[in-house]
């Protein structure tokens, strides 16, 4: 396959490509990236010499460019990860995610059926988005496949909006596509205005960690590389033209995520002095803040065979030891955001 990473500079992008690249089945991986705040070119230091890649700083909402790139490089098989996806920024500045996350889908899936037209044999385009497109949860029961769409922030209306049109791609002109819904990553590369990374920059700097509202909002959180191991089972055996939803079967209300870093950030790096968990801030929720998001992942698992193999334990503490050896990669990253 020619496959093309959208987004590959960014946090999941960056860890699909490590994953992927030395795959047999890949020809040729092209990254295309705008590298805006969130996508660095730091995240592939490892890969950027490598025969296999490609790399084409191109926007999504040029449309043009976009349909260049999958000319020029043969693409077979897309995996589109590249998009704005910080729910804070999408209240204060909604318009740049109907620009990239609707019109740039748009841009995209007009490339692949143009380049496609004649031959879908052998063809795949895979539309990585996310379980905000779902709305919010009560206290009990969990998203699947079919529960219907109730996005409650421009981000996740933008996302869904997405998601919508790659559907009405595979109706309408039969582009072979398949969706992935996922719940909250963490890992390695992620860009530090994100939760996980705040907490620990927050503690390194001994400053105070924000927590909205009574930080019992509930997220079900999955290791970054479980994510991307998903990813590529769906893209290589997913059935064409359906949903699978991706989770970690592992829930955690905010402020028990924060007191869990704290405690892991006194073990591992204990000249800070300790008792991190005094840095914790109470402040404002945010406006249309969903209270509860947990995924079902057995379509999945009993379709594709996919179960994380990360415990959280495993893989929190992981995280928090990369971010420690890797300050270097932060300070360079936050220069950009």
């Amino acid at each position: 396959m020619n496959l093309l990473v959208t987004g590959g500079a960014g946090f999941i992008g960056s860890n699909l490509i490590h994953l992927v690249i030395d795959n047999p089945e890949v020809n040729r991986l092209v990254n295309l990236d705008s590298l805006t705040y969130a996508g660095h070119l730091e995240n592939l230091t490892a890969v950027s010499a490598h025969p296999k890649y490609f790399f084409e700083k191109t926007s999504l909402t040029d449309k043009a460019s976009v349909r260049d790139v999958v000319h020029k490089h043969s693409i077979t098989h897309v995996m589109h990860l590249a998009a704005e996806s910080h729910v804070d920024r999408s209240i204060t500045g909604p318009g740049e995610f109907i620009q990239t996350n609707i019109v740039g889908t748009f841009h995209l899936l007009e490339a692949c059926r143009d380049c496609w037209t004649n031959d879908l044999a052998g063809k795949r385009f895979h539309h990585i988005s996310t379980d905000e497109v779902y709305g919010s949860l009560g206290a009990t029961g969990y998203f699947t496949e079919t529960t219907p769409y109730a996005p409650n922030s421009p981000y996740s209306a933008s996302k869904a909006s997405s998601d919508l049109l790659v559907r009405a791609y595979h109706h309408t002109y039969g582009l072979p596509v398949v969706i992935t819904n996922c719940s909250n990553n963490y890992g390695p590369y992620q860009f530090p205005e994100k939760l996980i990374p705040v907490i620990i920059g927050n503690v390194l700097e001994r400053r105070p960690i924000p927590v909205y509202g009574d930080g019992m909002n509930v997220r079900d959180w999955l290791y970054v590389r479980d994510h991307v191991e998903a990813l590529w089972r769906v893209l290589s055996r997913g059935r064409s033209g359906e949903t699978y939803n991706i989770g970690g079967n592992n829930e955690w209300p905010n402020l028990r995520i924060v007191e869990l870093i704290c405690a892991l950030m006194d073990q591992l790096a204990p000249q800070l002095g300790g008792n991190s968990r005094q840095l914790i801030a109470f402040v404002k929720d945010r406006p249309g803040h969903d209270r509860r998001y947990a995924i079902d992942a057995t379509k999945i698992k009993n379709e594709l065979g996919w179960s994380p193999s990360y415990t959280f334990e495993r893989g929190i503490r992981e995280t928090v030891q990369w971010y420690l050896d890797n300050q270097s990669w932060v300070h360079q990253v936050k220069k950009h955001g």
